[in-house]
């Protein structure tokens, strides 16, 4: 593993991530496939040609449904889905604490029960560890408790303490996990978990303490789950510079375009969301002018592609018309189609932000691309 930053502009970092499993051009966006699909009925293969670097599965999800044992036992997440680029899964923290109705936390961990079917099922540092481990994933995250935004100084203090000891019990399992003969991913990179909701100074000095684990890269949680883009933007700019800049900074579950954008100037490498493959399975498609909403009749006789001089496979091959048919009908093609077009706007701007970052004017390229997707369509 080696993590190569190859230019800076102001904060905004344009990095390099080698992997076993392959070499990362940062800042990147991971395309969320949660049960190791992404929703939408979009392949692998489909992946591959809509410029996916980094595909994101869930430990919660794969653990209650199918089982990370069975995945284990056919070697592995990327054989299972025929995927040979990275892979990162989540820890699973964040799905027990939200999804997960009645949970009771101890120092060991959570007992909760499966949103499936009830069953009881306990989960802490070692447990999301071997999760993962038997997934195989290129990158693990840590454990942790995601407290609430807003939640109040005395809670956030004890829960953050609470995930600094979890870190600490993460590096040492999965130090013993890639020590095993039977491990199927011996390279599995760790990521921890910065938390503190919005007070700056709980999450300045919790950046400085899991800093000292020399961890191969570190993220920043606990945002976009109520607090304002205000709020969010200023704990980026106050814990990112503690974090180690010769790392990959991760930034979970943001966001926007113009999330990413603003992001990437405080120097977030790594960035994932479901909000291209959600909101386009509702019809909602991002262009360079704006999202549209392609179920209004205004596109009922449109026989332009969702964005002229797009490549994607939408794009190349149908028309607004069509794709707004299909949805109307409710055949999967227009989902398909609609998240295949979301997620390579995505891909694609993320290689923009690379290139700018490269030539030197990602200031410039920022204020254009915001101005342009905040003008509406042309």
């Amino acid at each position: 593993m080696k993590y190569e930053l190859l230019k800076t502009e102001g904060k905004a970092k344009r990095g390099r991530f080698h992997t076993v499993h392959g070499v990362i051009e940062t800042p990147v966006f991971m395309n969320v496939g949660t049960v190791a699909a992404i929703k939408g009925a979009v392949s692998t293969d489909d992946l591959r040609e809509i410029k996916c670097q980094v595909e994101l599965s869930n430990t919660y999800h794969l653990h209650v449904r199918t089982g990370d044992t069975l995945i284990k036992e056919l070697g592995g997440l990327h054989k299972f889905m025929n995927w040979d680029r990275p892979i990162l899964t989540d820890s699973g923290g964040f799905q027990v604490f939200s999804l997960a109705g009645i949970r009771k936390i101890k120092e060991e961990g959570v007992t909760f029960n499966s949103h499936i079917d009830g069953r009881k099922i306990f989960m802490g540092p070692e447990e999301s560890m071997q999760i993962q481990s038997n997934l195989g994933s290129t990158i693990a995250m840590a454990f942790d408790e995601c407290p609430p935004a807003l939640a109040e100084r005395k809670y956030v203090e004890d829960s953050v303490s609470r995930t600094t000891r979890w870190l600490y019990r993460c590096k040492d399992e999965m130090t013993r996990l890639n020590s095993l003969d039977d491990t199927i991913n011996k390279e599995q990179l760790l990521f921890g978990i910065n938390q503190g909701a919005v007070f700056n100074d709980i999450r300045i000095e919790h950046a400085k303490q899991i800093s000292e684990l020399d961890l191969p890269g570190y993220a920043v949680g606990g945002l976009a789950v109520g607090e304002s883009h205000e709020q969010m933007y200023d704990v980026l700019d106050n814990v990112v510079p503690h974090l180690p800049q010769n790392k990959p900074t991760y930034l979970m579950g943001v966001g926007t375009p113009a999330n990413i954008l603003e992001a990437v100037d405080r120097g977030i490498d790594f960035f994932d969301c479901v909000y291209p493959s959600r909101n386009g399975r509702h019809g909602h498609v991002y262009t360079n002018h704006g999202k549209l909403n392609l179920f209004n009749q205004k596109f009922e006789k449109d026989m332009r592609p969702i964005e002229e001089g797009c490549n994607c496979p939408a794009c190349r091959s149908y028309s607004r018309a069509y794709i707004r048919h299909l949805l109307k009908a409710k055949e999967m093609l227009g989902m398909r189609l609609c998240v295949l077009h979301n997620l390579y706007f995505y891909n694609t701007m993320m290689e923009e932000i690379r290139d700018a970052l490269d030539a030197g004017n990602f200031a410039a390229y920022k204020k254009f691309k915001l101005e342009s997707m905040a003008a509406g369509e042309q």
